[in-house]
């Protein structure tokens, strides 16, 4: 055979060659791409927890072990290819085996994370926020209920002997939180108490000292500041009349310490013989302040208490103009003229 036959037939085996390699490219680069493509079009959005720190080889592990995608090997070389390896957000997402990698990883270096909230607002006592957790299906209303009495023992604020009708109430913070999907009752309970630990600031725990006030009196008085201001502006007006009380051993008379003893609704209207029940959150029958917290206060009131308006007012009543804001008095007198003109509001408010 010729020299120029012998070249000829190793070129076309060469062609040959390079044909079977890009075949086999072709169809490895189709196998590559139909991996990327959705698992299962049919499938219902799961959700998964991205943890923070994961790498692109934990991230599609996990993936794959929820059924989102195919093949994690794929998946990763995918990520380092659109050059988005540690892009990825940590978090917890709704992602689906409907849809494709491109999807998929637009959520996740987007952060498209799922948000939950739920929101405890200022004044609530601890069967409140049970029935308020309930409607909003964020956990069931026993379950919350066992855990805050559990959560009881680990309450570093309550005194030593204290015969409290609620050892947690006013420790559960009101704040809006996040939440995942099937979140337990015990970790709505560590949220809520770790934001009340996060709200006693070191400067909040020396100026309680300084006051010669434990948590517990400042959480406790801050209670009933939050029940009884319906403006959040007259918080500390209201505070310091209390403390004033306090200082010449006048008795608080505070209305949600009877409503709180006889567990009536606020909107309930107290009688003289309401004022009689005998309990030690009746602050009309009982000197200083109860035993504890009668809701949970919000910062605005802590802070309230601690720095208290700085007045001679021992009174105040609503004033019944529609503007929840209060008449103050520093003596008995002054404080029956300001009930006359907080009748005469009424009066004039109509029926």
């Amino acid at each position: 055979m010729s020299n120029a036959a012998k070249a000829a037939r190793l070129a076309l085996a060469l062609v040959i060659l390079l044909a079977a390699l890009a075949g086999l490219a072709y169809g490895g680069l189709r196998w590559a791409l139909a991996r990327l493509e959705p698992a299962d079009p049919a499938a219902a959005p799961v959700e998964v927890e991205i943890p923070a720190g994961a790498t692109t080889t934990d991230v599609a592990q996990i993936l794959a072990e929820h059924g989102i995608i195919r093949d994690p090997a794929v998946f990763r070389y995918y990520v380092r290819y659109r050059e988005l390896d540690g892009q990825i957000v940590s978090g917890r997402y709704e992602l689906s085996a409907a849809m494709s990698a491109d999807q998929i990883l637009t959520k996740l270096v987007n952060g498209e994370v799922i948000v939950r909230r739920f929101t405890i607002p200022e004044g609530l006592t601890v069967e409140m926020m049970a029935d308020l957790l309930a409607e909003a299906h964020v956990v069931d209303r026993q379950a919350f209920l066992d855990a805050v009495a559990a959560a009881a023992a680990e309450n570093p604020y309550l005194p030593d002997g204290a015969e409290l009708a609620q050892p947690m109430e006013g420790y559960l913070f009101p704040a809006t939180y996040q939440y995942h999907s099937g979140v337990t009752a015990e970790e709505v309970v560590a949220m809520l108490m770790e934001r009340f630990e996060a709200v006693w600031t070191p400067e909040l725990l020396a100026r309680a000292e300084e006051m010669g006030l434990s948590v517990h009196e400042v959480t406790t008085l801050a209670s009933i500041v939050e029940t009884e201001a319906r403006v959040a502006a007259e918080q500390p007006e209201i505070a310091g009349v209390y403390l004033n009380r306090l200082a010449v051993g006048m008795p608080l008379q505070a209305d949600p310490t009877v409503y709180y003893a006889l567990g009536l609704p606020r909107s309930a209207t107290l009688t003289y013989d309401d004022l009689e029940v005998d309990s030690p959150y009746n602050t009309y029958r009982y000197p200083g302040l109860p035993p504890g917290p009668i809701a949970a206060p919000g910062e605005g009131a802590i802070r309230a208490v601690l720095y208290p308006a700085t007045h001679d007012y021992y009174y105040f009543v609503a004033k019944n103009d529609g503007s929840g804001e209060h008449y103050f008095a520093s003596t008995y007198e002054e404080h029956l003229e300001n009930v006359d003109r907080a009748e005469a509001n009424l009066a004039e408010q109509g029926p």
